[in-house]
């Protein structure tokens, strides 16, 4: 097991890093790109992995040189996701850091997914009421790359961000968090990277 205990707090990602989804929100995604005229590029999405998805149709827009209202390319994109007839699946090897450490750390998700669809996987998967803190994008202005998320989980937890490890599986999200004083370890496919 990974030796955390110079930590106060661990905050994970949660798509692609506790919870297996970024499969479907990838093929979610390249729905929807079709539909509105994006070219699709599997690797530059995953890319995008914990930017709302308001912010991503954004920067598809600005990529692109096309105009689409930001809000109504993230409700396509949600509609198609919660069409899709896909139950993610915990990842094995965070969620046992997860149930390790949760007697003796608290333990928060910083996640760039709206708040409703958060609270239902992690409810799903018997998770929502074992945290110390939830921050999805319906809570902060900036998500990643910005550290808003990251730093308003620990001021939730109640401790300094150099006290927190994050989790993450995007370097957008290894971003967010050294831009918040965090130390950071990645999740690559489903392994933690040593």
């Amino acid at each position: 097991m990974l030796d955390l205990g110079r930590y106060k707090g661990i905050i994970f990602d949660m798509d692609g890093t506790l919870i297996d989804s970024m499969g479907s929100h990838i093929e979610a995604w390249e729905q929807t790109c079709l539909h509105y005229g994006y070219p699709f590029d599997e690797a530059y999405m995953h890319g995008l992995g914990g930017v709302p998805t308001q912010k991503t149709a954004e920067i598809l827009n600005q990529k692109f040189g096309l105009n689409h209202d930001p809000r109504d390319v993230a409700v396509y994109k949600r509609l198609v996701w919660e069409s899709m007839d896909h139950t993610p699946t915990l990842i094995d090897e965070t969620y046992q850091l997860f149930c390790h450490y949760r007697p003796s750390k608290q333990i928060a998700i910083g996640t760039g997914a709206e708040r409703p669809h958060a609270e239902h996987l992690l409810q799903h998967h018997d998770l929502l009421d074992k945290l110390d803190a939830l921050v999805t994008a319906t809570d902060v202005t900036h998500g990643k790359p910005h550290p808003e998320t990251f730093v308003t989980a620990a001021q939730e937890m109640g401790l300094q961000p150099s006290e927190c490890i994050v989790f993450e599986d995007t370097e957008i999200g290894f971003q967010a968090a050294q831009s918040a004083g965090m130390d950071c370890i990645l999740v690559r496919n489903g392994r933690i990277q040593k």
